[in-house]
């Protein structure tokens, strides 16, 4: 698989921040989050949007999920999101952004749901100083090598939410 500025951990990179009042960065997701269950994204809060950012790009990946899946899973992708979207609400639909498609081979947020144990789900935030404009069907690395041509990272940041296969039915 190429490298892309989305395949593993985003470094921090300016003031961009990303959190959640459903869970601490390193904390347990809500048992509602998981795939199995009510399958709604937690809200996020983001702050200290770059002034000229014109776009964030939003990726929810299990890295953990390699042994058993072969690669990352990849749970949400979400690009040209509005850099005033202040927060992302709570089963958010996504109708100002473009959702990809993800692992579960469905487009919008796929929850956490690990088939054993406890994994973590980085929640990575870019903010672009451009908008991407490529189609829903776009996976995630092509997601990352659009914006390697297309764009440039003004700030960078993520958080993780680890989440139990006792949260849930495993898929």
């Amino acid at each position: 698989m190429p490298e892309t500025v989305l395949n593993g951990d985003v470094a921090q990179d300016g003031e961009l921040t990303l959190r959640s009042p459903d869970f601490e960065d390193g904390g347990r997701l809500p048992d509602w989050t998981g795939y199995a269950n009510e399958n709604d994204n937690p809200e996020l809060e983001v702050s200290g949007v770059p002034d000229d950012a014109e776009s964030l790009v939003l990726v929810v990946d299990d890295p953990d999920a390699q042994p058993v899946a072969g690669h990352t899973w990849d749970h949400w992708l979400a690009w040209d999101v509005d850099p005033d979207v202040g927060t992302i609400p709570r089963d958010w639909s996504g109708d100002d952004a473009t959702e990809g498609h993800t692992d579960f081979l469905e487009y919008g947020y796929g929850g956490p749901s690990p088939p054993e144990g406890s994994h973590g789900y980085r929640f990575k935030l870019l903010a672009l100083d451009s908008e991407l404009d490529v189609p829903a069907e776009t996976r995630k690395t092509r997601l990352g090598s659009a914006i390697a041509m297309n764009a440039e990272v003004l700030a960078a940041t993520q958080i993780v939410g680890e989440y139990h296969a006792d949260q849930g039915t495993a898929f």
